[in-house]
């Protein structure tokens, strides 16, 4: 499965505590109408245990030039997301409260419809309830981030 190239994302979820996020490559979109998106993590991961009590949480699309963000926040026993984000323009959503990175490519507030175990993760399905405005000063055909083979790549 290294071999098939997948976009690069972040998400977070605000808990009662602190503010969690991951990098995540198993997402995807489900459906236009309604917009649904599918997202996978580790059945292990305390990021499953919050979206579960939570039930909301952001997704934010990296793009090239953002792999030390990735690699921030898929490094083991990695602190806080707020912290993780400390250096980055940032705001909290308004459906979520879940950080959502000024510079990504995009970013979408998404609500839980559906869990699904699959092996050893989680899918989620969820609906987009909104689309925040993010990636200002990007170029409008900014590249997305992408892993293949194990590694962080860009197109092009």
């Amino acid at each position: 499965m290294s071999r098939v190239a997948t976009g690069v994302t972040v998400v977070t979820v605000q808990d009662d505590r602190d503010d969690v996020g991951s990098t995540v490559s198993a997402f995807t979109s489900v459906s236009a109408e309604p917009p649904l998106i599918m997202v996978g993590f580790s059945a292990q991961s305390y990021l499953c245990e919050v979206i579960d009590t939570q039930q909301t949480f952001a997704v934010n699309v990296l793009g090239e030039g953002q792999r030390a963000v990735a690699g921030r926040f898929s490094a083991e026993g990695r602190p806080s997301a707020r912290l993780l984000l400390a250096n980055e323009e940032h705001h909290r959503g308004e459906h979520t409260g879940a950080l959502v990175l000024e510079t990504a490519i995009a970013a979408l507030e998404c609500s839980v419809r559906q869990r699904v175990e699959a092996g050893d993760h989680v899918l989620y399905i969820a609906s987009v309830e909104a689309a925040p405005a993010v990636g200002t000063g990007r170029p409008a055909d900014a590249r997305p981030l992408i892993r293949y083979r194990g590694r962080y790549r860009t197109l092009g």
